[in-house]
């Protein structure tokens, strides 16, 4: 993949050699085409690179700023323009579909659908399937990840640990351990997460949503805040129903 970013602070050719240089040194940056004037920097890179990781690159050898340039902003909202909605998404309906049929298929009791059990098998397979498809490339969902939420922005390491909160949840829903806890731990989680979704979503920005991991390159949208929010209630009515 190749983006296009602004570089400012850059004065003369020995600026320009500078930037290029660390941003070579980045790991999955493959190429890097540094422009003086206008301060420019085509980058190709194997994986998705967060915006936070550039700046600090650029940063660490001199006065130097990396943003987003208008072309590297629009280029995932031009692709999914070129595929109708359902194209764009039909990976994640597929397994929303496919998790569905499972909990409804294995909450069945003498004809009746036992709701409760419905969503705890829904959710132990939400969260089981979610952390695979980000565990394919821990790093990759990392960088991604550290791109919107507002923990992994700060603290890198969240990102890598996610995806195992993720895998706990499944199988603390599967084994029925501790309910209360397990639905009081997806609301937290889940809710938490959703902050950084809605921030982005408010801020109109196009960046790669992380549900999946880097497998499929959907954007972010309000689908993916239809998910976090859909695990929070959830959670919450469950932690209800079993007061009642």
């Amino acid at each position: 993949m190749t983006h296009t970013y602004n570089i400012e602070g850059m004065t003369c050719s020995s600026c320009q050699a500078k930037v290029k240089s660390a941003l070579l040194k980045l790991p999955d940056v493959l190429n890097a085409d540094v422009s003086l004037n206008p301060g420019k920097a085509v980058i190709e890179m194997q994986a998705h690179i967060p915006l936070t990781t550039l700046k600090s690159s650029v940063a660490s050898v001199g006065n130097y700023a990396i943003s987003e340039s208008g072309s590297h902003a629009n280029e995932m909202a031009a692709t999914a323009e070129t595929k109708s909605w359902f194209a764009t998404y039909k990976p994640l309906l597929l397994i929303g579909g496919y998790i569905v049929l499972i909990a409804s298929l294995t909450s069945f009791n003498d004809g009746e659908l036992d709701v409760m059990n419905w969503m705890n098998h829904f959710m132990a397979g939400f969260f089981m399937v979610f952390s695979f498809f980000k565990m394919l490339d821990l790093r990759g969902f990392a960088d991604s990840y550290s791109t919107y939420d507002l923990l992994a922005q700060r603290w890198r390491t969240y990102g890598f640990i996610y995806p195992f909160l993720e895998l706990a949840l499944g199988i603390a829903f599967v084994a029925e351990w501790s309910p209360f806890v397990t639905n009081l731990a997806t609301v937290i989680t889940m809710g938490f997460s959703s902050l950084g979704v809605i921030q982005s979503l408010m801020a109109k920005r196009t960046i790669q949503c992380a549900c999946l991991g880097t497998v499929f390159k959907l954007p972010m949208s309000t689908i993916t805040l239809v998910e976090d929010v859909l695990m929070v209630v959830m959670g919450a009515a469950m932690l209800v129903m079993m007061e009642t």
